[in-house]
Parts: structure tokens; C-alpha cells; sequence
């Protein structure tokens, strides 16, 4: 097997994605543009999405990451709208724009056509988070967002897999497709619920952090394939589990959350930016089977499909979002909402990896041995609709907010909010410290009494001073002087240990030791803000 193709996609994506973070450009959209112009530079090998490696090996962890990050409180709190986007919108995009290309499209079959509609009907869960981060939503619209994303794929994937048994002439019926969706959508968050509980006990019972993060690593893949084994839905199985991981990660030892934090940042760094890559790689391989139809024949079903795609969303969400607040109830639970939010979460659908690898595992060939019909032009809207939902809506979103002046975080009501956790834990910290101390088993010398008690009021002032003045010559705050100088303290140290070991005062065993422990200091005193 050559692992040459491979390492150029991760090395490369890794590289562009890390530049697109210096340059204005979504990084989404300029990983794609760099794998559209890469593409078709000589001798770079063809990158054909494999279904039985990008349903199973990189959506698990993509779920997996995106839902742990997510949370479960508000997940619960928007339970409605989450449900109506993602199991709601899915059947009636693909309802929608099946019947668009239908009529759009001669001789493209109604199943065939069904079968397009479920593709493209699933927004990406990385395209969606990546979104949200570069622009800041407020965190109902972020929360929306991200449970529609984790949720839709097994709708769309059930719905897709019901139109394809339609279309190659297996005989399914709605009826049938219903009771597999329902029996699918059960069984995936029952094998999530029996999971989530054992997996999380294994966690907590590991000593070694290392052990820990390596079943960190495999959960969602054994979430996702014991799953699929009893035919239920894997995308489910898998957010259940990780919500719920998620949710009480506070139990499991601080040096695995501080290992588990780099090591799913490191993988979900790569495989999106991997993820996004792929799809600018896969034009020349979409364009290679659309020879019986014209340029501009298919740019206009492209156009055509793309607008119907977006327009779709646009008139599921603002009636899902106003009719439900018909109810006293809703109102009164919910709050206002303006116009401006739904057109939000409307123009926030963009399409992902997901949509072309279910696109690629459709068949060549139906039951009778016949081709597929029209497969290659359905693989070429796939890619178009999602190319331009990732160009069209990824590049005028941030400007969109802007120009519709709508609120993003109240950045000191947050950290008034924290400040005011923070003394509270600081009390209860100050009074267990106090009964410790009057037992005299637990007796320390002064200094080493103060030295917590100090600590702790370092802790609890840290926050407050964020709201105050900042240092007119260098424009920090007290605690970015702080953290400023403590991190110098901590590198001046660090060099010393350094030309120690470079004079063999120490060897290389003790000098990790050393720095091991200097980095956990340099960690309690920093705390990243980006």
C-alpha cells in the first residue's frame, strides 16, 4: 500500500490550514480552493472518497469531538428546534430538492432523484463548528447549530439508504423506510445509553493517563461499529455516548482532561482540515464521468439544485421557528425571537465531506445490472452544492452578521459570570482549607499554610482583574502582566535546566522530570484566552 498519497494530503492540509489562520479567508473555504487548483497539477494522484473509509474511520471522530465540545444542558434547552432541523429539515430537503430534480433534470428518475435529495440534504458537522467559531455566534444559535449537525447525518444517511433500495429496485416503501428510520434512531441512542455508562466508569477506574486517553481514542469508534453491527444508527450511538462523556469529564484525573484536551485538538486539527481538502481534491474525479452532458447544460442543473438547496432551508426554518411560538408556553420558555436568528441558522447550511462520500457509495449498478441512472451527474451536484454552499454561504456569513449588527457574546457579562463562580469556589476552597488545618494531622509549617492561601486568593482575584484597568505603557491587564512575567520566571528556569543537563550535571531522565513539572506550573499560570 502506499502511504505516499496520504501523508502529502495530511502534511498539506496541515500547512494550509495553519497559514489560513493568518490570512482573512475562512480556512474551509481556502482548503478547498488550494485542493480545486492542486487538483490539476501534474502527477498529483487522484483522491477518490471511499465510503468505507470516511462513513466509519473519520466521521466517528469528527462526531465525536464536535459533541463532547457541544453541551448537554443546552442541547436539552433547545431540544425542539434541534429536532426540527435535524430530523425535520433533512426529510424535507430531501423531499424538496428530489422533486426540484426531477423536474429539473430529463429522464432523471424520481428514486434517482430522491436519492440526490438525501445526499445534499445533511449540513456538516465540521463545516457548521468551524463556522461558528471563526464568527462568533451567540451560543443559542452556536448550540442550534452543532445539535443539528450531529444529528442530521443518521437522518439523512436512513433516508438515503431507503432511496437507493427504492432506486435499484429493492422493493422498499415508505412505510418501510419510516419503521427503519424509527427502529435505526431508537436502537442508535439505546446502544449509545448502554454504552455511555461503562465507558465512562472504565475512564474514571484507569490509573494511568496514558491508558485512559488511548480508550479516549477508541470510543468513538467502538460507539459507532457496535452500533452499526445491530443495524442501529452509529452517528447517534456515538453523540450519546460523547455528550454524556462530555458532560461529566469533571470526574475523570486532571492530567488525562489536559492530555485528552491536546490530543483531540491535534486530531480534529487534521482530520479537518484533511476532511476539507478532500473535497476540493474529488473535481477531477467528478468530472470524469460527466462526458454525455454539455458545460453548460450541467452548470445549470448545478445552479438550479444549489438554489433550490438553499431556498429549501429558508422555508422550513422560519415556519419551524414562529409557528411552535403560537404557544403561550413556547413564548413565555423561550423568549422573543427576532427575524434575524432564523436567517441565520437559514443561511448557515452549508454541505460537506459527508454528502460526497454517501454520494460515492452509490452503486453502479441497480438490481437488474443496468447503470445506475444518471449516477455521474449526481455525483457532480453533490459536489457543486456543496462547493458553493461552503463558498457561497462560508465567505458572506461573517459579513451577513455584520451588516444585520447581530449580537455576538457579551464578553463582560461572561466573565462577571465567571468571576462570580470563581469567588464561590474560592469560599468553599478557603473553608474546607480551614477545617484541614485545625486538624492536626493536617498540620503545616506558616509558610506553607500561606503559600495556599495565597494561591487561592491569586485564583479568585485573576478573574476580577481581567474587568479592570489595563497598563497604559503595554495595554495588558494586571493578570496578563502576571501570567507575562511568570512565564519569564518559569523560561529562565527552564535555560538553567537546560545548561545543566548540556554540562552533565544532570542527566536527560531528571531534566524531563524538571520540565514536566515547570510546564505544569506554566500551565496553571497561563490560561489561553484564544
Amino acid at each position: 500500500m502506499d502511504v505516499m498519497p496520504l501523508l502529502l494530503l495530511v502534511a498539506g492540509s496541515a500547512a494550509v490550514a495553519a497559514a489560513g489562520r493568518r490570512v482573512p479567508v475562512p480556512v474551509p473555504l481556502l482548503l478547498v480552493a488550494v485542493g480545486l487548483m492542486v487538483s490539476y497539477v501534474p502527477g498529483v494522484p487522484d483522491y477518490t472518497l471511499d465510503p468505507h473509509i470516511v462513513l466509519p474511520l473519520l466521521l466517528p471522530p469528527l462526531l465525536y469531538t464536535a459533541a463532547t465540545d457541544s453541551s448537554y444542558l443546552d442541547m436539552r434547552a433547545q431540544l425542539r428546534p434541534v429536532a426540527l432541523l435535524s430530523v425535520g429539515y433533512v426529510l424535507f430537503a430531501t423531499f424538496v430538492v428530489g422533486a426540484a430534480a426531477y423536474l429539473i433534470v430529463p429522464g432523471l428518475p424520481l428514486t434517482a432523484a430522491l436519492v440526490l435529495g438525501a445526499v445534499v440534504a445533511p449540513p456538516d458537522a465540521v463545516a457548521a463548528t468551524a463556522v461558528a467559531r471563526r464568527v462568533g455566534l451567540p451560543s443559542r444559535i452556536t448550540t442550534i447549530l452543532q445539535g443539528e449537525s450531529l444529528v442530521n447525518d443518521a437522518t439523512a444517511i436512513t433516508a438515503f439508504r431507503v432511496a437507493l433500495a427504492a432506486a435499484v429496485g429493492e422493493g422498499a416503501t415508505w412505510a418501510g423506510g419510516i419503521l427503519e428510520f424509527v427502529v435505526a434512531a431508537i436502537g442508535g441512542i439505546g446502544m449509545g445509553l448502554v454504552l455511555m455508562v461503562p465507558l465512562h466508569w472504565l475512564r474514571t477506574h484507569l490509573r494511568e493517563a496514558l491508558l485512559q486517553n488511548t480508550l479516549s481514542l477508541l470510543i468513538p469508534f467502538v460507539a459507532y461499529a457496535v452500533a452499526e453491527q445491530v443495524h442501529a444508527s452509529g452517528v447517534l450511538a456515538v453523540v450519546v455516548v460523547a455528550l454524556y462523556l462530555g458532560h461529566r469529564a469533571w470526574e475523570v484525573d486532571f492530567a488525562t482532561r489536559l492530555q485528552e484536551e491536546a490530543v483531540w485538538k491535534m486530531v480534529a486539527f487534521v482530520l479537518e482540515s484533511a476532511v476539507f481538502a478532500l473535497i476540493g481534491l474529488q473535481l477531477p474525479v467528478v468530472l470524469k464521468g460527466l462526458g454525455e452532458y454539455e458545460g453548460a447544460e450541467a452548470a445549470w442543473y448545478a445552479v438550479a439544485v444549489f438554489l433550490v438547496v438553499a431556498a429549501a432551508r429558508f422555508v422550513w426554518v422560519y415556519p419551524a421557528t414562529f409557528l411552535p411560538r403560537l404557544s403561550a408556553r413556547v413564548r413565555a420558555r423561550e423568549g422573543e425571537m427576532s427575524w434575524k436568528g432564523p436567517f441565520i441558522i437559514g443561511w448557515a447550511g452549508m454541505r460537506g465531506v459527508v454528502s460526497l462520500a454517501i454520494a460515492f457509495s452509490i452503486p453502479l449498478t441497480v438490481h437488474d445490472g443496468d447503470p445506475f441512472p444518471e449516477r455521474n451527474l449526481i455525483l457532480f451536484l453533490t459536489f457543486t452544492t456543496v462547493i458553493g454552499t461552503l463558498v457561497v454561504q462560508g465567505v458572506t456569513l461573517p459579513p451577513l452578521i455584520r451588516l444585520l449588527k447581530f449580537p455576538t457574546r457579551d464578553v463582560r457579562t461572561e466573565t462577571l459570570a465567571e468571576a462570580n463562580a470563581q469567588a464561590q469556589a474560592s469560599r468553599a476552597a478557603e473553608q474546607r482549607l480551614d477545617d484541614l488545618l485545625a486538624d492536626e494531622r493536617n498540620a503545616l509549617p506558616g509558610p506553607l499554610a500561606d503559600r495556599l492561601r495565597t494561591v487561592l486568593e491569586r485564583r479568585r482575584n485573576a478573574v476580577w482583574e481581567r474587568l479592570g484597568q489595563v497598563n497604559q505603557v503595554t495595554g495588558e491587564t494586571v493578570d496578563d502582566t502576571y501570567r507575562r512575567l511568570s512565564r519569564e520566571m518559569i523560561g529562565a528556569e527552564r535555560d538553567v535546566f537546560v545548561r545543566l543537563r548540556d554540562g552533565r550535571y544532570i542527566d536527560d531522565e531528571m531534566l524531563r522530570t524538571l520540565l514536566r513539572r515547570l510546564d505544569l506550573e506554566e500551565a496553571a499560570a497561563y490560561r489561553e484566552t484564544t
